[in-house]
């Protein structure tokens, strides 16, 4: 039988949403009334809630109905109360499924803040680099819990106030989110950050040669072999420095690439199974529900509908 490979994209992709576009009868502040940090709420329907990304960090405080929520290649429910934190250019929509009738006058409670002023401030004041673990995070997009009443308090506090003390607000609120340990990182598997650098650059390599070569077979004892290590030395190293066994990661890694096939193109499953690297449609269908709860033609059911935010 012949597989049809076509790489034609199902739907459009996540907008860009540029300064321009962020007008106050939308619900933005004004650039020109606030400074690094950005507050903004707003309900649904809107033009606002939309499969898009963007270059700043977003921290969504979910406060009626309840739906889908996108982030990535992650897709879960969400309810009010639900606090969630994305990076820079990370794509996400919330899409409403219980809208009653008229709408919804406030659904999101919402800051933004960019990367570079607080990465560079941290190197002169050192109280600010706690943050940093948080916003290295925040690439996955993290879902805290048990903090929705403190994030509710927290955000009006930061909205009701102006310039220092805005910002003591919102490195109050940081702090907190920082120390919080009941959360979950939604998107994708990344590397952790608390290895020297010589073992950075090591297990970069394995990583970036892995997901170069996807549909090659990957096996630790082969990594090991390459490396010049033990087997069980490599497997060690390997779960130190990813936070998975070799297994583990490059199923996780697989996983990530067929969702974003699933999402972006019309391969036929059966297709994208091989491409990612699974040796059958079996073991892909199972690794795949273990790893995002569902079945890949569930998956791309379901991300059809990351587009319907605006409607």
């Amino acid at each position: 039988m012949t597989v049809r490979n076509r790489t034609v994209p199902r739907q459009i992709k996540p907008e860009l949403e540029h300064e321009l576009v962020r007008s106050p009868n939308m619900g933005y502040e004004s650039s020109t009334d606030v400074g690094f940090v950005r507050c903004l709420a707003h309900g649904f329907p809107t033009p606002l809630a939309r499969w898009h990304y963007h270059d700043e960090y977003e921290l969504h405080l979910i406060t009626a109905t309840s739906g889908k929520v996108f982030v990535g290649d992650w897709i879960g429910p969400f309810q009010p109360g639900q606090l969630v934190l994305t990076g820079p250019r990370l794509p996400h929509n919330w899409v409403t499924l219980d809208l009653p009738e008229g709408g919804v006058a406030e659904r999101d409670l919402v800051i933004q803040f960019a990367h570079d002023p607080l990465v560079q401030a941290s190197q002169t004041i050192p109280e600010l680099a706690e943050v940093l673990p948080l916003l290295e995070r925040a690439r996955h997009g993290i879902e805290f819990f048990g903090v929705s009443e403190i994030a509710h308090a927290h955000w009006h506090k930061v909205k009701g106030s102006h310039g220092l003390r805005r910002f003591t607000a919102f490195c109050e609120f940081l702090a907190d989110l920082a120390a919080c340990n009941d959360y979950r990182l939604l998107s994708s598997a990344q590397l952790q950050s608390d290895n020297d650098d010589t073992s950075l650059d090591l297990i970069n390599d394995v990583v970036s040669r892995i997901t170069e070569q996807l549909a090659e077979p990957h096996s630790a004892a082969a990594w090991a072999a390459d490396l010049g290590m033990s087997e069980s030395r490599f497997s060690r190293f390997f779960r130190k420095a990813t936070g998975n066994t070799f297994t583990d990661f490059v199923n996780r890694v697989r996983i990530s690439r067929a969702c974003q096939l699933l999402m972006d193109t019309d391969q036929q499953i059966t297709h994208i199974c091989y491409e990612v690297g699974f040796n059958s449609v079996a073991n892909f269908n199972r690794r795949f529900l273990e790893i995002k709860g569902m079945k890949p033609s569930d998956f791309r059911r379901q991300s059809l509908t990351r587009f319907s935010g605006a409607h």
